[in-house]
């Protein structure tokens, strides 16, 4: 399940990456390299298990579903800090007032 929901994120950003491409003011290019990356990583994590293993392919429980979402929650923070870090708006370094 997991992989379903950070593929369909990663598939989102993406989309939505696109059709802002010209002002990517929210660096959204950052927000889909995570998760094409994650997304790639549990998709060879579960190839590999199903090779070795046998078994199911995709885990519909409820926990995988909670990994999902925490694995989306993760990505999320990693490019919110990074969006903070620099700081696209001139927020938390913008002009000196005198």
């Amino acid at each position: 399940m997991y992989l379903l929901i950070l593929a369909y994120s990663a598939l989102a950003s993406t989309v939505i990456w696109y059709t802002r491409a010209k002002n990517d003011l929210y660096k959204l290019k950052y927000l889909a390299a995570i998760l094409w990356g994650a997304t790639t990583m549990v998709f060879i994590d579960h190839l590999y298990s199903y090779i070795a293993e046998g078994g199911e392919f995709l885990n519909m429980s409820t926990n995988s579903a909670v990994l999902g979402f925490s694995m989306l929650l993760i990505a999320l923070l990693i490019w919110l800090l990074m969006l903070l870090v620099k700081d696209p708006r001139n927020v938390f370094h913008g002009e000196k007032q005198n």
